[in-house]
Order: structure tokens, then sequence, then C-alpha cells
């Protein structure tokens, strides 16, 4: 009857593996709160622009329904920033709970869940609280009040805002980047996120 076994060489081998999955799945212990909250916030732009292509808003009965594409709103309390991911299907401007997008990593409502303005309960999106952003500024055609507001249309081109204008369909389309300015008070440090016209790239630089 034969025995087998393994080798010296195939058990260096699986160590060896063992060893780079575990490197892999270690967590980041030096972390970076500008960097983590810059990279949060555009997964979040890239997730709104996937839900703008999955879920057409286009309603041909509705002449108004362009309010209703999906958004992603940088919004300011109480010398905060947050930000909210939703469609607003009543068009009365603010997200409802049942409006809000749900994060698919952590099962929570990206948004204050109520209709006016108000930090979140979902502590990631508030992210002054979180990440300690203390300044966010935005170019001309995605700044909206204190905040700015970038939403997507079913083909996922970039608009500065949900307004509608029945006599142009393509009123706030953005034909130059979007660019959003953010800094991290404790360090000084900042960073600069760009949503390109077009198409809705996100790209980031930190200086």
């Amino acid at each position: 009857m034969k025995r087998f076994a393994f080798t010296m060489l195939e058990l260096v081998f699986v160590i060896i593996v063992v060893g780079i999955i575990a490197v892999l799945a270690m967590p980041n212990l030096s972390t970076n709160p500008l960097q983590q909250a810059t990279e949060q916030i555009a997964g979040h732009i890239r997730y709104t622009q996937h839900l703008a292509m999955i879920d057409d808003k286009y309603n041909d009965k509705n002449s108004t329904w362009f309010s209703s594409n999906w958004q992603i709103w940088f919004r300011i309390y109480q010398g905060r920033y947050y930000y909210e991911v939703f469609s607003d299907q009543d068009q009365e401007t603010n997200s409802d709970s049942n409006e809000e997008a749900i994060d698919p990593l952590t099962h929570k409502n990206l948004g204050n869940g109520s209709s006016g303005v108000g930090l979140p309960d979902n502590k990631d999106v508030n992210i002054t609280g979180k990440f300690g952003i203390t300044e966010m500024a935005f170019s001309a055609n995605c700044k909206l009040g204190q905040g700015g507001k970038i939403a997507f249309d079913n083909l996922g081109r970039p608009y500065g805002d949900v307004s509608y204008d029945p006599n142009d369909r393509y009123y706030k389309y953005l034909t130059q980047p979007c660019i959003m300015k953010i800094k991290h008070g404790a360090s000084d440090q900042n960073a600069t996120l760009t949503i390109q016209p077009e198409t809705g790239y996100v790209s980031v630089v930190y200086n």
C-alpha cells in the first residue's frame, strides 16, 4: 500500500502562499483619514452612476422626470459636511429615507434618513465627524449653495444638478470637469477629486 506525503518543496510553497494571503488580509493600521474619506467619496460617486445606469428614470408622461435621476448631494449642517445618495422620486427636492440608496457593504442608508437637512444616523457619510474633513469646495458647474451636487442620467453622463428645463434636454450637463477640493483640518492635507464630463470618470490627486 502506497502512502502519499507532501514534499518539503510543496510545504514551503504552501507556507509562502499562506503568508502572502495573511499579509493581504491584514488591516492597514497606518490609516490616512483624508485618503479614506476621498476614496469613500469617489466610490460612492461611482455607485451613484451605477444606480443611474441600471435604473433609467425616463418617463414620457412626466415633463419633470429628470428631477428623479440618481444624485449625490454634498451638504453642510452645523459646520459638518455629509452627503446623500438618492433618487428624488416625489420630486420634493430633498431625500426621504425610502429614496436613499443602500450601501451594499454596510446595508445602511446613504443619507440622513429624513426629508430635511440634518446630520445622518449613518456616521459613514458624516465625513467631518468620521474623517475630520473641514472644508469642501466645488467648481461652479457642480456647486450648490455651500455644498455641491452630481447627478447622472441612464447613460452614466454627469450633470451638475437634477434641475430640468423642458427647452433644454441637457440643462446642467457637464461640459467641463467638476472639481472638488477636500481638506483635512488636523493634518492640513488636501485632495482634489475630479469628475470628467461625458464619461463621469473619477480621479483623485493628493497635494
